[in-house]
Protein backbone atom coordinates (compact mmCIF):
# COMPACT_ATOMS: atom_id res chain seq x y z
CA UNK A 1 0.00 0.00 0.00
CA UNK A 2 2.87 2.30 0.36
CA UNK A 3 3.29 2.61 -3.38
CA UNK A 4 -0.34 3.52 -3.71
CA UNK A 5 -0.04 6.20 -0.99
CA UNK A 6 3.02 7.69 -2.71
CA UNK A 7 1.26 7.68 -6.08
CA UNK A 8 -1.82 9.40 -4.63
CA UNK A 9 0.35 11.96 -2.88
CA UNK A 10 2.20 12.74 -6.11
CA UNK A 11 -1.06 13.05 -8.01
CA UNK A 12 -2.46 15.35 -5.32
CA UNK A 13 0.72 17.49 -5.37
CA UNK A 14 0.63 17.74 -9.16
CA UNK A 15 -3.04 18.79 -9.08
CA UNK A 16 -2.39 21.44 -6.42
CA UNK A 17 0.66 22.76 -8.27
CA UNK A 18 -1.30 22.96 -11.54
CA UNK A 19 -4.16 24.77 -9.81
CA UNK A 20 -1.72 27.23 -8.23
CA UNK A 21 -0.04 27.94 -11.56
CA UNK A 22 -3.32 28.43 -13.43
CA UNK A 23 -4.69 30.69 -10.71
CA UNK A 24 -1.45 32.69 -10.60
CA UNK A 25 -1.45 33.19 -14.36
CA UNK A 26 -5.08 34.22 -14.66
CA UNK A 27 -5.69 36.25 -11.55
CA UNK A 28 -4.30 39.50 -12.94
CA UNK A 29 -1.09 41.08 -14.14
CA UNK A 30 -0.06 42.87 -10.97
CA UNK A 31 3.47 42.33 -9.82
CA UNK A 32 4.62 41.86 -6.24
CA UNK A 33 4.89 45.65 -5.79
CA UNK A 34 1.25 46.23 -6.88
CA UNK A 35 2.22 47.96 -10.15
CA UNK A 36 0.13 46.73 -13.02
CA UNK A 37 2.05 45.60 -16.07
CA UNK A 38 0.95 47.19 -19.31
CA UNK A 39 0.62 45.44 -22.63
CA UNK A 40 -1.06 48.44 -24.26
CA UNK A 41 0.36 51.04 -26.63
CA UNK A 42 2.50 52.73 -23.94
CA UNK A 43 4.60 49.64 -23.53
CA UNK A 44 4.91 49.11 -27.27
CA UNK A 45 6.13 52.67 -27.79
CA UNK A 46 8.98 52.15 -25.34
CA UNK A 47 10.21 49.17 -27.32
CA UNK A 48 10.45 51.13 -30.58
CA UNK A 49 13.92 51.84 -31.84
CA UNK A 50 15.20 55.21 -30.59
CA UNK A 51 17.00 55.77 -33.92
CA UNK A 52 13.69 56.21 -35.77
CA UNK A 53 11.75 59.09 -34.26
CA UNK A 54 8.01 58.64 -34.57
CA UNK A 55 6.45 60.74 -37.32
CA UNK A 56 3.10 62.16 -36.40
CA UNK A 57 0.26 63.44 -38.49
CA UNK A 58 0.58 66.72 -36.58
CA UNK A 59 4.23 67.12 -37.68
CA UNK A 60 3.36 66.33 -41.30
CA UNK A 61 0.46 68.80 -41.26
CA UNK A 62 2.64 71.54 -39.73
CA UNK A 63 5.50 70.94 -42.20
CA UNK A 64 3.06 70.70 -45.10
CA UNK A 65 1.51 74.06 -44.19
CA UNK A 66 5.00 75.58 -43.92
CA UNK A 67 6.01 74.28 -47.36
CA UNK A 68 2.72 75.39 -48.96
CA UNK A 69 3.08 78.91 -47.48
CA UNK A 70 6.61 79.11 -48.87
CA UNK A 71 5.43 78.47 -52.45
CA UNK A 72 2.21 80.46 -52.09
CA UNK A 73 -0.04 77.42 -52.48
CA UNK A 74 -1.93 77.69 -49.18
CA UNK A 75 -4.50 80.12 -50.58
CA UNK A 76 -4.72 79.27 -54.26
CA UNK A 77 -7.77 80.59 -56.03
CA UNK A 78 -8.76 78.23 -58.84
CA UNK A 79 -10.16 81.21 -60.75
CA UNK A 80 -6.63 82.69 -60.97
CA UNK A 81 -5.85 82.63 -64.71
CA UNK A 82 -2.10 82.25 -64.03
CA UNK A 83 -2.40 79.17 -61.78
CA UNK A 84 -1.58 75.86 -63.51
CA UNK A 85 -1.24 73.25 -60.74
CA UNK A 86 0.27 72.51 -57.35
CA UNK A 87 0.83 69.65 -54.93
CA UNK A 88 2.15 68.49 -51.59
CA UNK A 89 4.01 65.23 -50.91
CA UNK A 90 6.02 63.53 -48.22
CA UNK A 91 9.75 63.95 -48.84
CA UNK A 92 10.15 60.15 -48.95
CA UNK A 93 7.43 59.82 -51.60
CA UNK A 94 8.71 62.71 -53.68
CA UNK A 95 7.10 64.71 -56.46
CA UNK A 96 6.69 62.81 -59.71
CA UNK A 97 4.49 64.73 -62.11
CA UNK A 98 4.30 65.66 -65.75
CA UNK A 99 2.50 68.87 -66.66
CA UNK A 100 1.07 69.67 -70.06
CA UNK A 101 2.10 73.24 -70.87
CA UNK A 102 1.35 75.28 -73.99
CA UNK A 103 4.37 76.37 -76.00
CA UNK A 104 5.24 80.02 -76.48
CA UNK A 105 4.59 81.00 -72.84
CA UNK A 106 6.75 81.28 -69.73
CA UNK A 107 6.04 79.61 -66.40
CA UNK A 108 7.36 79.78 -62.85
CA UNK A 109 7.86 76.69 -60.73
CA UNK A 110 8.21 77.15 -56.97
CA UNK A 111 9.36 74.22 -54.82
CA UNK A 112 9.87 74.24 -51.05
CA UNK A 113 10.90 71.45 -48.70
CA UNK A 114 10.17 71.75 -44.97
CA UNK A 115 11.72 69.32 -42.50
CA UNK A 116 15.29 68.12 -42.31
CA UNK A 117 17.98 67.15 -44.80
CA UNK A 118 17.99 67.72 -48.54
CA UNK A 119 16.16 66.62 -51.66
CA UNK A 120 17.21 66.52 -55.30
CA UNK A 121 14.91 68.47 -57.63
CA UNK A 122 14.90 67.64 -61.35
CA UNK A 123 13.00 69.77 -63.86
CA UNK A 124 12.76 69.13 -67.57
CA UNK A 125 11.74 66.60 -70.19
CA UNK A 126 14.70 64.71 -71.67
CA UNK A 127 17.74 66.30 -70.03
CA UNK A 128 16.41 67.60 -66.72
CA UNK A 129 18.15 70.31 -64.75
CA UNK A 130 18.92 68.97 -61.27
CA UNK A 131 19.76 70.81 -58.08
CA UNK A 132 19.96 70.11 -54.37
CA UNK A 133 17.32 71.78 -52.21
CA UNK A 134 17.62 72.17 -48.43
CA UNK A 135 14.55 71.21 -46.39
CA UNK A 136 14.61 74.57 -44.63
CA UNK A 137 11.27 75.91 -45.89
CA UNK A 138 12.85 78.38 -48.33
CA UNK A 139 11.37 78.18 -51.85
CA UNK A 140 13.46 77.50 -54.94
CA UNK A 141 12.24 79.17 -58.14
CA UNK A 142 12.62 77.91 -61.71
CA UNK A 143 11.60 79.92 -64.73
CA UNK A 144 10.50 77.75 -67.62
CA UNK A 145 10.50 79.52 -70.97
CA UNK A 146 8.91 78.00 -74.04
CA UNK A 147 8.29 74.53 -72.55
CA UNK A 148 8.46 71.48 -74.80
CA UNK A 149 4.78 70.61 -74.29
CA UNK A 150 5.28 68.35 -71.29
CA UNK A 151 7.30 69.41 -68.26
CA UNK A 152 8.56 66.69 -65.93
CA UNK A 153 9.06 67.56 -62.22
CA UNK A 154 10.69 65.04 -59.88
CA UNK A 155 12.14 65.09 -56.39
CA UNK A 156 14.05 62.42 -54.50
CA UNK A 157 14.97 62.46 -50.84
CA UNK A 158 18.63 62.34 -50.00
CA UNK A 159 19.98 60.30 -47.11
CA UNK A 160 18.35 61.24 -43.80
CA UNK A 161 15.83 63.64 -45.32
CA UNK A 162 12.32 63.83 -43.87
CA UNK A 163 9.41 66.24 -44.03
CA UNK A 164 7.07 67.59 -46.68
CA UNK A 165 7.68 69.10 -50.12
CA UNK A 166 5.26 71.49 -51.87
CA UNK A 167 5.26 72.80 -55.41
CA UNK A 168 3.28 75.34 -57.44
CA UNK A 169 3.35 75.92 -61.17
CA UNK A 170 1.97 79.18 -62.57
CA UNK A 171 2.15 81.14 -65.77
CA UNK A 172 4.69 83.97 -65.49
CA UNK A 173 3.34 87.50 -65.56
Amino acid sequence: MRRRDVGQALTLCAALLSAALVTGCTSGSEGADGVEASTGPERQKKSESPSTPPSTAHDERRLGEQAERAVGAEAIDDSDPLFVESGLERVGDGIHTESELPQGRSFELSVACAGKGEITLSVGPKKPVSQTVDCDGVPVLHRVTDPPGRLRIDTESRSGAAGMVAWRLAEAE
